[in-house]
């Protein structure tokens, strides 16, 4: 089960670069909960995204090829009633739809359209790890996108991978709920 979102839970952020101020508008789109900051509880993850990152900005030009080490900032976050959040607590049906809906324009977009009015998303991380099975549910190999067959095969295939959380902070109210603590460097292997 996810763990939830508290008064005074540390949360993770794993990039190329140093995050003291997160701004929405640097956020890549088609992420699984949409566009946004998205961070973890679990520090090993923000760790292992950090070095993936890095290599990723170096093969694209964004950082000196020299630079060795990835960073993780992290944060503490603070509980405010008029945010508006949703956390999907399982790997289920409603989590897949959501993921789905948010990395392929035109599926889901009820679900998508009923998702914008959140500022924080939550739940499990379809991660590299799990990547290939999302795409083959995607492409419907598993049978019709959206179906109960196709679901449970996918959700099965998922569940193994034991997925840990991430959080999405998709709106400038929620990303007020963040406090910066901290950042250390992440060196590559």
């Amino acid at each position: 089960m996810i763990k939830d979102l508290y008064d005074g839970i540390e949360l993770y952020h794993g990039s190329y670069c140093e995050v003291r101020t997160p701004d929405i508008n640097m956020c890549a789109r088609y992420k699984d909960f949409g566009r946004g900051f998205y961070l973890t509880t679990e520090i090993e993850q923000a760790r292992q995204f950090a070095m993936l990152s890095a290599r990723k900005a170096k093969a694209n030009g964004i950082v000196d090829t020299d630079q060795k080490y990835g960073v993780v900032s992290s944060f503490k976050y603070r509980v405010d009633q008029s945010v508006m959040t949703r956390i999907y607590p399982e790997a289920d049906a409603s989590w897949l739809h959501c993921i789905v809906g948010h990395r392929k324009t035109g599926t889901f977009d009820n679900i998508v359209s009923e998702l914008e009015k959140y500022d924080i998303i939550g739940g499990k991380i379809a991660n590299d790890a799990t990547n290939a099975t999302i795409l083959t549910y995607m492409a419907g190999t598993l049978g019709e996108v959206g179906s109960s067959r196709a679901d449970q095969i996918c959700i099965s295939l998922l569940l193994p991978e034991r997925l840990k959380d991430q959080f999405c902070f998709r709106t400038e109210k929620g990303l007020r709920q963040l406090e910066f603590i901290e950042s250390e460097q992440v060196w590559m292997r």
